[in-house]
């Protein structure tokens, strides 16, 4: 297990019950009261320093390393069933972004989602969840899959921005992602995305759309990363802290600014302490949203969609 700088305490604390137990383990001395006291003071100060999270300490937490990612939470929750589906049938297969079909008990989606590697070979592989155009127009021939079908699409949220490059914007970077977004508007079945890690910027947003947007405790949804932001509003990273504050990008500044619907609670420490407890309250979620959307017709789904994104930014006097 991998600490940030903020959990040293915790990992000290670790260590020392662990340290109590294996001396227990190969001594005759009872050390019972000494390890449940350990126990306690670590189940506390982990309660203390993750009910105080800052934003940046939420950003970093989004970009733990053992964090999971899209592939992990499908192949969890879908098991044998999920299909994968590659290409745009017009350039290539974007290794960054995923999408295929699977089942969540008898309930059958198209899933989309950005996936980033575990180590230095697969993040080149997946260009660092970093998609280009053809990544978009990939999961918008999915998602008019999904829509010929009648099957509902989830999206999974984990991208520090689409790619920047020279033969992106050559390729419609821009355009792409704005199709996506016009496409999703539209789209006549359900839509539920799942901010799961990063959500930056237009690489976000071209898979960002849905009738319900949910995201988990420990991430961030905003127009530019707070290092980015900071190199232009202070002309140096090293106000990152200042720029994720201000920048107002957690899941809590999120729904009270309504460009959310719901904060998924993730276990204590993070969703990269509990995985597959994680899986499960992600995997319930889809289908408790999915509950109050699938009675809809097509035309009451495009309606309210379009209704939920235009009332975005309005204030009354």
């Amino acid at each position: 297990m991998e600490y940030l700088d903020f959990e040293l305490p915790i990992k000290e604390l670790n260590e020392q019950y662990i340290k109590a137990c294996e001396i227990g383990k190969e001594s005759d001395v009872d050390v019972t009261n000494t390890c449940a006291q350990i126990k306690k003071k670590l189940d506390e100060t982990k309660k203390d320093i993750y009910k105080n999270l800052t934003p940046w300490q939420r950003v970093q937490l989004s970009r733990h390393p053992n964090r999971p990612y899209t592939l992990d939470y499908i192949n969890a929750i879908c098991g044998d069933s999920f299909l994968e589906l590659h290409g745009d049938r017009n350039f290539k297969d974007d290794k960054a972004m995923i999408g295929g079909l699977g089942k969540i008990n008898d309930q059958s989606y198209m899933f989309i989602g950005q996936q980033k590697g575990y180590n230095t070979k697969t993040r080149q592989y997946r260009n660092f969840g970093m998609s280009n155009p053809e990544g978009y127009r990939k999961a918008l021939r999915l998602m008019k899959s999904a829509e010929k079908f009648g099957i509902p699409v989830v999206s999974l949220i984990d991208t520090p921005g689409a790619y920047p490059g020279l033969e992106a914007e050559e390729r419609g970077q821009g355009e792409a992602i704005a199709r996506n977004i016009l496409e999703m508007t539209r789209l006549k079945v359900p839509i539920i995305v799942v901010i799961i890690g990063e959500g930056a910027s237009g690489g976000a947003l071209g898979i960002g759309v849905g009738d319900k947007v949910l995201m988990l405790e420990n991430t961030w949804y905003s127009v530019i990363s707070p290092e980015s932001c900071s190199s232009i509003l202070w002309r140096s990273w090293e106000y990152k802290e200042q720029a994720a504050e201000a920048l107002k990008l957690t899941a809590t500044d999120m729904k009270k600014q309504k460009l959310i619907d719901l904060i998924v609670k993730e276990p204590l420490g993070g969703a990269h302490s509990n995985r597959e407890k994680t899986f499960e309250i992600v995997a319930s979620a889809i289908e408790k949203e999915l509950e109050g959307l699938k009675n809809l017709s097509p035309k009451e789904l495009v309606k309210n969609r379009m209704k939920k994104y235009s009332e975005m930014g309005v204030f009354g006097s």
